[in-house]
């Protein structure tokens, strides 16, 4: 393709002298690629707010990409108006997204405009082995490409979610005590070698973060924590519209804050932490005497939606607990949205009103204000969905066609 390249990130194109107008362009190409990757669609005068562009200098660049199909124009509405859309391509290529939680897998394969193509969950105790996880995710791939008619040479990426602590320097599960079959492995790089693709992971807050923020009830949001409340508590912090990871990868570990230090002990090895208030497991242990071994955590929500005394308490207590932990990332971080993801999430009100009562408590008063509470739309789904955004993000401006 005559005047075109593709651009390949460092070191995968033609150098061009800095400053020079080629530069320039290229520059110009891949901030405007960037915002419509992590918004999915905007109209021409928002990708011009987001990225600072001239309108005429948007206008060009869409045409030229359209041009070259790597983005598509469409008629659409906003507030009201007839705009002119723009999303990547649907042709401009596949991902896949892997999601590891504590009792299941979950796959799905979607193109860069953000369409959903295959998808399919099982039952997995991610805890036991993780070769037999890893292979399992494998044959799952190559299944759902089969399904959804792609050809394994047009997956540009695949984002994959692990349910604990990531290290990104070194690529390790951060904390064997969590995942103790996981010990000493590399995910990322061992699914590297089984699919012979490039492989982006995080965890699974992260990941739920980035899925409510390109799918769900964070679209648009600039300024957003997912809370996961599951098996354990963490959170995914959205600053400025990015994904804040912290310097090795543990941002966000909202879990691990201390809340009686004469408490019991976190299998994490401190006392008194807030997952060890707050999660699923420890919901369980409060009302089995009274309901039940066999008691799960939907049924627990079931009964207290159904006006149980005993599971609504538990639920309230839980939900006080956790906003503790959340008063101070309002206190620090003073975000506008909390979207609350994970098993308890199908709680709603009888685990969110005692949640922002105490919010409203310990939080200082206008960061409280300021703070909408919400639960995600996008379910057990969350996660899958942030890995696909995970691998669109990363593989989308690397593979984009623009000119040279």
């Amino acid at each position: 393709m005559a005047g075109w390249e593709i651009l390949m990130g460092a070191g995968g194109s033609r150098p061009h002298p800095p400053g020079s107008q080629s530069s320039l362009h290229r520059a110009n190409v891949a901030r405007l690629l960037g915002a419509v990757r992590s918004a999915g669609a905007l109209s021409q005068a928002e990708i011009a707010r987001r990225t600072g562009l001239s309108a005429a200098t948007v206008s060009n660049i869409v045409q030229e990409l359209a041009a070259a199909g790597s983005v598509q124009v469409r008629p659409g509405l906003a507030g009201g108006r007839r705009v002119r859309q723009v999303t990547l391509s649907e042709t401009a290529g596949t991902v896949v997204g892997v999601d590891y939680g504590h009792s299941h897998l979950r796959v799905a394969v979607g193109d860069l405009s953000r369409r959903v193509l295959a998808e399919d969950a099982v039952p997995l105790d991610v805890d036991a082995s993780a070769a037999d996880s890893l292979n399992r995710a494998e044959q799952m791939i190559e299944d759902l490409l089969c399904v959804a008619g792609v050809q394994r040479a047009q997956v540009l990426g695949v984002g994959l979610g692990v349910p604990g602590p990531f290290d990104v320097d070194t690529g390790q599960i951060g904390s064997s005590v969590l995942l103790p079959g996981w010990a000493g492995v590399r995910p990322q790089q061992a699914l590297v070698e089984r699919l012979c693709l490039p492989v982006y992971a995080d965890n699974d807050a992260n990941l739920g973060a980035l899925g409510e923020l390109a799918f769900g009830a964070g679209q648009g949001q600039e300024d957003l924590v997912y809370l996961k409340v599951s098996n354990g508590i963490g959170a995914g912090l959205v600053l400025g519209g990015r994904l804040y990871r912290g310097a090795g990868g543990s941002a966000g570990e909202i879990g691990h804050i201390t809340l009686d230090e004469a408490g019991p002990v976190c299998r994490c090895g401190n006392r008194g932490c807030l997952e060890s208030h707050a999660n699923a497991g420890y919901l369980l242990s409060l009302l089995r005497d009274t309901h039940g071994a066999d008691l799960t955590v939907a049924d627990a929500v079931a009964l207290a939606r159904q006006g149980d005394p005993g599971c609504r308490r538990v639920l309230s207590d839980i939900g006080r607990h956790v906003g503790i932990g959340v008063a101070s990332l309002c206190n620090l971080l003073n975000p506008r949205c909390l979207i609350i993801g994970g098993d308890l999430a199908p709680a709603g009100d009888l685990l969110v009103t005692p949640l922002y009562e105490a919010v409203a408590r310990y939080a200082i008063p206008s960061a409280a204000r300021q703070l909408r509470v919400v639960t995600g739309t996008l379910g057990d789904r969350a996660e899958v969905l942030g890995a696909l955004a995970l691998a669109m993000s990363e593989s989308a401006g690397e593979h984009a066609v623009v000119p040279v």
